[in-house]
């Protein structure tokens, strides 16, 4: 008898142990997701424009392409990534980040030069490409940036989470992952298949306002997308700067950071408003920082190209 009640005790340790870690890895989640939100908000709004003049028959398998290799980065890349290198070599984790944030000024500035002078050259060159190569080629680009991302968000909340145990570290990155990704690519689903609700509902709508506001949908669409398709690259510029500048501060450059903190809070006493226009002067500051950075890393790469061509 005396066996069995020490059984039960043991199995009653093990329980209230087990429900402690069950509570720090949804305290730790919680505060994970909490502090990367910024950045799942740039991934939703990146997302939307590499499904843009595509087929609508393809509008979700591309989306659900995009989600599936955003769940194996974060957690059979870059999961494991992150613990191992938090444990073994924590102080590589900000020269890493700062490669992905240059990546990612690259992008957007590649974007805005292409817009400022070969829109239209683009738009020619895609409609030249046949469907199927065009979809691989947009599914690729978001692949890319969705990593970059990814790698981020996930820098983030391992940040975030302040704990001796691997084991609840690893299992709250897990939860942030599949819960951010499912938010993120169910968000951009919805998005892309917003102009076929208005649409179906214009033809089953049994009311005149129903019926119009079907048709605003489909109308409006088009131009949100446009429009999301430019905060997606602003998105990319704010990222990769912020990424920037926050690696700088972490390795002992403190300039950058101070002068766009000194701008934000000048700012913020000027025209009022506190925390939100610091947060906006900020974000344009950082978003400057990297269309610059990203400007020079364009020419760089073209003059090396040409360089290379001619070799």
């Amino acid at each position: 008898m005396s066996g069995l009640l020490a059984l039960l005790d043991d199995v009653a340790a093990i329980a209230k142990l087990a429900a402690a870690q069950l509570d720090d890895i949804v305290v730790h989640t919680a505060k994970a997701g909490s502090k990367a939100a910024g950045v799942v908000i740039d991934d939703a709004a990146v997302t939307p424009k590499y499904v843009t003049g595509l087929p609508a028959a393809r509008e979700l398998p591309i989306v659900w392409k995009i989600a599936r290799a955003s769940y194996f980065s974060k957690l059979v890349i870059l999961l494991p990534l992150a613990l191992l290198l938090n444990a073994f070599l924590p102080w590589l984790l900000t020269p890493l980040l700062m490669i992905g944030g240059c990546y990612l000024c690259f992008e957007g500035a590649e974007k805005v030069i292409h817009s400022l002078a070969g829109h239209h050259k683009e738009a020619a060159e895609d409609a030249t490409i046949d469907a199927a190569r065009l979809e691989e080629q947009r599914v690729a680009g978001a692949i890319k940036t969705d990593f970059i991302l990814s790698a981020e968000i996930m820098t983030i909340s391992l940040s975030a989470i302040e704990t001796e145990s691997t084991w609840v570290e690893g299992v709250a990155l897990a939860v942030v992952a599949v819960l951010i990704t499912s938010v993120v690519y169910g968000a951009v689903a919805l998005l892309v298949k917003m102009d076929d609700f208005g649409l179906r509902l214009s033809q089953i709508a049994r009311n005149d306002f129903a019926r119009k506001l079907g048709i605003g949908i489909v109308k409006a669409m088009p131009r949100v997308l446009e429009v999301i398709s430019v905060v997606g690259t602003a998105a990319m510029l704010w990222v990769g700067g912020n990424i920037i500048t926050h690696g700088l501060h972490a390795l002992g450059w403190h300039g950058p950071w101070d002068v766009i903190h000194a701008l934000a809070d000048a700012g913020a006493m000027v025209v009022g408003g506190g925390g939100f226009v610091r947060w906006i002067i900020t974000a344009a500051a950082d978003g400057v920082l990297g269309l610059a950075l990203g400007a020079v890393l364009v020419i760089a790469l073209a003059q090396v190209g040409r360089v290379l061509k001619r070799a």
